[in-house]
């Protein structure tokens, strides 16, 4: 079977509650270490729109108007999950790094303001976590506590983005 997606031989899909499916350490993972990589369809906004909704929420945006679409047929990699405290961010616009040692039975997540400044996947927040924003939006990225905490944990776009914000400041 081909694969557009990648995940670590240390993570698998399980079930994730409320979430539906998500992706879980069957291992102890570094922090540092590539967890999974997204690959895809690149969209332009105007054609991505046009996705249903399911596409479109197993999408990541790349660019101001550049979405990495998942093919039809998931790959496990594609169930990455959001949370409010993540324990992986981004490395470029597609690596799903360790930001800090995972342990063995803990699910995989990623902050969504690491990569999205589009109102494309907005939606109420099923974490759980204590510091969970409720809703999750395009503009979270614009938060400077967010900004702080994932300081090197952007998408290569939004990364540049905060810093030319930043400079007009």
């Amino acid at each position: 079977m081909s694969r557009t997606s990648w995940l670590s031989p240390r993570a698998e899909l399980g079930d994730a509650g409320r979430k539906g499916l998500g992706i879980f350490a069957t291992a102890a993972i570094a922090g540092g270490e590539t967890v999974a990589g997204f690959g895809g369809q690149v969209f332009e906004r105007e054609e991505f729109d046009r996705l249903d909704a399911d596409r479109r929420s197993h999408s990541i945006q790349v660019d101001e108007d550049l979405y990495l679409v998942s093919p039809e047929a998931l790959d496990p990699a594609d169930y990455v999950n959001h949370s409010c405290e993540p324990n992986t961010g981004l490395l470029g616009n597609v690596l799903v790094v360790a930001m800090t040692d995972i342990r063995a039975g803990e699910e995989i997540c990623f902050d969504y303001a690491m990569c999205d400044a589009a109102d494309y996947d907005e939606f109420v927040c099923e974490c759980g976590t204590p510091s969970c924003r409720r809703l999750v939006t395009g503009s979270d990225w614009k938060r400077t506590e967010l900004q702080a905490r994932y300081s090197g944990y952007f998408s290569s776009y939004l990364a540049n983005r905060i810093a030319a914000e930043a400079t007009r400041r």
